[in-house]
């Protein structure tokens, strides 16, 4: 299953943003979970609608935005 197969993006559904199939719950909401510390028991237990793969997709989903991020510095 890839990414593509669990991250959707639908302007009907929180205006666009992207969300685990079939739910509400946005990507960079469960990355941001992450971020604070939650583990993946911690996730899955909170949110039972979501599987361990839903959490994975999130974190490749935004590995491929970073791989595709160009950044350039700025003069000093």
């Amino acid at each position: 299953m890839t990414t593509q197969d669990r991250i959707t993006l639908d302007p009907a559904v929180l205006l666009g943003k992207p969300v685990i199939r079939g739910t509400r719950i946005a990507v960079d909401f469960v990355l941001e979970l992450l971020a604070r510390g939650w583990t993946e028991a911690q996730i899955l237990e909170e949110y039972p609608g979501l599987e361990r793969e839903d959490i994975l997709a999130c974190c490749g989903y935004a590995a491929a935005l970073m791989r595709n991020e160009k950044v350039y510095p700025l003069p000093a």
